[in-house]
């Protein structure tokens, strides 16, 4: 990547909880991401009851350079906060950093690589 080139991030997006314990795989995700890829930030963001949230999260990623962001929803179900309170927050963003190209991907559990994912797990003997 060369230095004019826009700095890529991807902020894995969750729900969040007051258990620590509860953010162990998102950051197994984002570690698996960074482990893959140097040529991409990666960070997570939370809707409420864990720090960062994202607006925090999008506010360090373009203070360091970052002129492209990808938001992943890291959400099985598509319920209120994924179909309301995201793409709300996304247009608020795009308002403060007009100079960010935004990308809101789908929830994950919309997915249908995880979708066969977690049903091989689920008939999987040896997990049992």
């Amino acid at each position: 990547m060369t230095s004019s080139a826009p700095r890529h991030a991807i902020v894995l997006f969750a729900h969040g909880s007051r258990d620590p314990l509860w953010h162990k795989p998102m950051e197994a995700v984002a570690a698996r991401i960074r482990s893959q890829s140097a040529e991409v930030e990666v960070a997570c963001a939370y809707l409420e009851l864990s720090q960062p949230d994202l607006p925090h999260t999008v506010a360090q990623l373009v203070a360091a350079g970052t002129g492209s962001i990808t938001i992943v929803p890291m959400f099985l179900g598509v319920g209120r906060h994924a179909r309301e309170d995201l793409p709300e927050l996304v247009a608020q963003l795009r308002s403060t950093h007009p100079e960010v190209n935004f990308v809101l991907q789908k929830a994950v559990g919309e997915d249908e690589r995880l979708v066969h994912m977690l049903a091989a797990i689920a008939l999987d003997p040896t997990e049992a």
